[in-house]
């Protein structure tokens, strides 16, 4: 149970006690039953002080949802703070192996309260420390369920890190941080907010996207707005708090700025950290549906070949990308006229088969390649180089600073030669040489802004990405990146988690494979974790090499696995290593399945493109951690998930298992694809052969569809040949599980409603912009054949097949083996809105 708001300190009980029991005590005049407590309001939540105790209440009502005590405002100091030193806070706290700390490293809590000030929407404290330092503390209302807390030493001679932090709940779960690969919920952990060395099998902890983001499952947040080094001990050390370190060193007398947020629901939390930093920009349409990659093409003739066999083959795709090498040389900003003798032929051949076209690219120019000599002396003369390069981690050369004047505009103009062919999107590779260092030592870095690598192992990674968007439509494109920090999501785009295994191996879980030993980065488990963690860290739009790439060829269980889960995210993408393309396992069952989740990854655009729109409004990821969404049952799964609010996904990550538990919360679940009709709330043990990737569907809920036939989301010039969303909306298709009444609204303003009474299930349906034909809906586990189906007082007539239904005008079908009877309706939007009822037998 949370604890309860106690408006009384011990301290005031303790003086009415004794103002009432001493001689004189006791008075006619009003007692303040708290002198000592001080509070500012947003008009929902309390921020409270008492100045005696030191004890900062996060307040909902009468419920104390977090606090902050003298250790969570904290200054970390050394015997001295040296400009050469890496004060990344991650092996200090972490006690990594071979780390040798600086001198007189010591910790000092706040012990008092000084002196105070407390204005409309402010509280303003003078704080001494252990240790006989002080500093200024300050907590400001910003607006509904944000207070920004400022904690600045008033002598930073010494000062080399900063600490704020709060309490945790026993019960409580957190969630956030952004991409990790192990667990959803980082209770028990401590997080790197950079690279840093690590035993895995690639060197390094693969923190490619860490946001200083943390929700907590009582409905707060924590974001700590700084860009340098630092680290999140998550209940670790201690499971009562949780705690975030940073090493400004040189720069500690600027102090730490942290925001402290409060929300209903934990999901509604990230919303908040949206009005601080920015809500996400949306990628191009086209982005969400499957993408196809190979890891290198032979040539133009290959390219063009893939095109037509997945349009042969009725394999669904509206994209694909073009990975290295395709260029004369990194970066030529060309194609190699001996592989590819056409490239607008080719780009033109792709767009009239309806897909996408995006390239592989990075921020360098290879400085061991003749073929760059050109751009590299135009490079030079630009001064578009950092002043001073550390250590590069890449096979090219030192990036482009994109601080420098006239940078951007350089790169922009060479990447122009692509996008005025038709480019639309990049798979944006590296950039992840500006790390603060390693083990004590910078690895320096100056930029011509006069930022260093201490700041910039966060900005390089912004400003390579903002770049990049600056040459896309305006309509949106594509940006698939590797490297992600907070604020990036203002640029849309895409994360991938970089290079996975071809596995079902778990993250860090030791391997013995062809005689080497190593800790696994992990595959399709893994993979499927850094979504969910990434989406309530502000970035909704993930895909994962689906696949995997280290240690690739995938066998056969784990290829088809690893589509099931990536049909139910944000973003599809297909490839891998070792250039694996459905059609080429000479599998039927395999192509054919791969087919089917494709389609309905497809399919569900309509649906996740509202999830998307919506999330300017609510702040929801579209991929949803279990316990962030269900935080009442305490149960936090690492291996399902929720799909917006309708959709619960269970992935198979076991290899060999054609059985799983899932654990469903209270209500009924209707299977999907079979409709089985499950009750929660419990776990419950399901059927899962190589075939089926579980997946429920609320009772009640509403998910709209495209039709059956779709091939892509984007325009084609062969409509005939391709079914294509962009060229043709086309009817609106929704399953629903006829339950308690709801509706969904899309994005393009069409509604469907419905409610079950006394037998008789009704639907209401308005068209909207881009919708306005007809709807299908299909009402699953309905039982027994409808007695009556009709619009207002028109009987619609029994279609004789689901085939004659689809291709005729409004009627309806009834199929009793079709998930537990499934009666499809097709309803003519002939007017705005349209009342139905199927009356049941």
């Amino acid at each position: 149970m949370r604890p309860r708001r106690l408006y009384l300190t011990s301290a005031a009980f303790a003086a009415i006690a004794l103002g009432c029991f001493v001689p004189g005590g006791c008075t006619d005049e009003p007692i303040d039953p708290a002198p000592n407590v001080v509070s500012i309001s947003d008009g929902t939540y309390v921020v409270s002080v008492d100045t005696v105790g030191l004890r900062i209440e996060l307040v909902r009502g009468d419920e104390i949802v977090t606090t902050l005590d003298g250790q969570s405002l904290s200054l970390g100091t050394v015997d001295e703070v040296r400009d050469e030193v890496n004060y990344d806070p991650y092996p200090l706290v972490a006690a990594s192996p071979g780390y040798l700390p600086p001198a007189g490293v010591a910790f000092h809590p706040a012990r008092r309260i000084v002196d105070f000030q407390q204005g409309d929407d402010s509280i303003d404290l003078d704080l001494e420390h252990e240790g006989g330092l002080r500093s200024h503390a300050s907590i400001r209302v910003e607006a509904e369920g944000r207070f920004r807390i400022e904690l600045v030493p008033s002598d930073a001679s010494k000062v080399a890190w900063l600490r704020v932090g709060a309490t945790a709940a026993a019960d409580e779960a957190f969630y956030g941080l952004g991409e990790y690969f192990d667990d959803v919920n980082h209770r028990g952990r401590i997080r790197a907010m950079q690279i840093e060395v690590d035993e895995l099998e690639s060197g390094y902890n693969e923190a490619h996207a860490p946001v200083p983001f943390l929700v907590g499952t009582n409905g707060w947040g924590l974001f700590v707005e700084t860009s340098y080094p630092g680290v999140f001990d998550v209940a670790a050390s201690s499971s009562d708090r949780v705690e975030a370190t940073f090493g400004l060193g040189t720069a500690s007398s600027a102090g730490v700025v942290a925001h402290l947020y409060a929300a209903p629901h934990p999901l509604d939390v990230t919303k908040l950290y949206f009005e601080t930093t920015s809500f996400p920009r949306l990628p191009a349409p086209w982005a969400l549906g499957p993408l196809v990659w190979r890891d290198e093409n032979d040539d133009q003739a290959q390219v063009e070949s893939d095109l037509e066999i997945m349009r042969d083959l009725d394999l669904p795709t509206s994209g694909i990308w073009i990975d290295r090498p395709y260029a004369t040389a990194v970066n030529t900003f060309d194609f190699d006229p001996a592989k590819f003798t056409d490239p607008q032929a080719m780009i033109d051949h792709a767009h009239a088969l309806g897909f996408r076209v995006a390239l592989w690219h990075v921020p360098y120019l290879d400085e061991k390649d003749p073929a760059t000599q050109k751009l590299r002396a135009a490079a030079e003369e630009a001064d578009v180089y950092p002043v001073e390069s550390g250590i590069t981690f890449n096979k090219w050369g030192k990036p482009i600073d994109f601080t420098a004047p006239g940078a951007v505009d350089f790169w922009r103009d060479n990447l122009r030669a692509y996008t005025s062919m038709g480019i639309e999107g990049f798979k944006l590779d590296y950039a992840e040489d500006v790390v603060p260092g390693a083990f004590g030592a910078r690895n320096v870095y100056r930029f011509h802004d006069g930022s260093d690598e201490r700041t910039m192992h966060r900005g390089y990674t912004l400003l390579y990405h903002e770049t990049y968007g600056g040459v896309l439509p305006e309509e949106g494109g594509l940006l698939l990146c590797r490297a992600a920090k907070w604020g990036d999501q203002k640029h849309g785009i895409v994360v991938w988690p970089g290079d996975v295994d071809a596995r079902m191996w778990k993250h860090g879980e030791e391997i013995t494979e062809d005689g080497e030993t190593f800790r696994a980065v992990g595959g399709l488990h893994a993979s499927m974790v850094a979504g969910l963690t990434l989406g309530p860290s502000g970035f909704p739009f993930y895909g994962a090499d689906t696949g995997g790439y280290r240690h690739a060829p995938p066998d056969k269980e784990t290829f088809i696995r690893w589509f099931e889960q990536t049909a139910l995210s944000s973003v599809m993408q297909i490839g891998t290593s070792t250039n694996d393309v459905a059609w080429e396992f000479d599998d039927d069952e395999l192509l054919d399945l791969y087919r089917q989740y494709t389609r309905l990854h497809l399919r569900l655009f309509p649906y996740e493109w509202t999830l998307a729109q919506g999330i300017a409004k609510t702040g929801h990821p579209i991929q949803r951690p279990f316990g962030l969404q269900e935080p009442s049952y305490g149960e936090h799964p690492s291996d399902q998930y929720f799909f917006g609010d309708a959709l619960l996904v269970a992935p198979v990550t076991e290899a060999g298992a054609t059985t799983r538990e899932v654990f469903l919360p209270s209500g009924r679940w209707i299977d999907f694809f079979d409709g089985t009709i499950l009750e929660g709330p419990g776990l419950v043990t399901v059927d899962a052969p190589l075939s089926k990737l579980p997946l429920f569907v609320r009772e009640g809920a509403v998910v709209p569809l495209l039709r059956p036939t779709i091939d892509t989301l984007s325009p084609t010039t062969d409509p005939d040949r391709v079914d294509s969303f962009a060229t043709d909306a086309g009817d609106l298709f929704a399953v629903i599980a006829p339950g308690h009444a709801s509706s969904f609204e899309l994005y393009d303003g069409s509604r469907i409603a419905h409610a079950t009474e006394d037998g008789v299930t009704t639907l209401d349906v308005s068209a909207g912009e881009t919708f306005d034909r007809n709807v299908v809906v299909e009402l699953v586990a309905f039982g027994d054949a409808p007695s009556h189906v009709g619009i207002g007082e028109l009987t619609l007539e029994a279609a004789d097949s689901l085939e004659a239904l689809l291709s005729g005008g409004q009627g309806y079908y009834f199929d009793p083996l079709d998930r537990g009877g499934t009666v499809w309706v097709k309803i003519a939007w002939a007017v705005d809105s349209l009342h139905v009822t199927i009356e049941r037998q």
